[in-house]
């Protein structure tokens, strides 16, 4: 998965990055995700419009759209029906990371203003996904989000091998390996015990039941 975080404004890049942290609420913008034919994991950083998962997915050409809910401990999933419409439908929020599965490549762009509010996640003990939030551009390893947020493990969906890759917190420190990470980038966290993160500062990222 190959993502570019990219203003519309006439800003250089890297002043671009330095005005997501310090004037969110004047920057205009768009994440970038590149989707390979098969699964996929995205996320919504941007103020997006779309209310539900099917609205997305058919923005994105996508066969099936899903969440991980946490509380439950399984991937919720919808499929779009060849003759139109989708098996079912959930909710969608800005800062949700999501599954979607799509036939051919294609990208798909988070475009709008940041989010005057950054998410702030509701984490159970087991496992999570969020998104990194576009204010944590300095945590640019998993092992540095792991410790930020006092995970035992950290992982991300290698789409191009259609497999997920994990490392782990050792008990003694450090860890079993690590990747870069970038924000907006959707995450895969495992944690002992519940917490939030980042400290609440925007609205918790809550996943939504599929509704039929």
């Amino acid at each position: 998965m190959k993502k570019l975080l990219l203003p519309l404004l006439a800003l250089l890049f890297v002043g671009s990055l330095i005005a997501v942290e310090s004037a969110p609420s004047e920057v205009v913008g768009y994440v970038k995700y590149e989707l390979v034919a098969g699964n996929n994991t995205i996320a919504l950083p941007m103020d997006q419009p779309y209310a539900m998962a099917s609205e997305l997915g058919d923005d994105i050409g996508a066969s099936t759209m899903g969440y991980y809910d946490s509380a439950n401990q399984l991937w919720v999933v919808v499929d779009a029906n060849p003759w139109g419409g989708w098996t079912a439908d959930f909710n969608v929020n800005n800062g949700q990371a999501l599954w979607v599965n799509t036939a051919t490549e294609t990208s798909f762009y988070s475009l709008g203003d940041i989010p005057a509010l950054l998410p702030s996640y509701n984490l159970v003990a087991g496992n999570n996904m969020i998104m990194l939030p576009l204010d944590k551009s300095d945590l640019n390893l998993a092992s540095l989000v792991g410790d930020d947020i006092g995970a035992s493990t950290m992982g991300f969906y290698d789409s191009a091998n259609q497999i997920w890759v994990v490392i782990d917190a050792n008990p003694w420190g450090g860890w079993t390996a690590d990747f870069a990470t970038i924000i907006g980038d959707p995450l895969w966290v495992n944690i002992d015990a519940a917490g939030t993160w980042p400290a609440p500062s925007g609205r918790a990222i809550q996943g939504k039941s599929a509704k039929k």
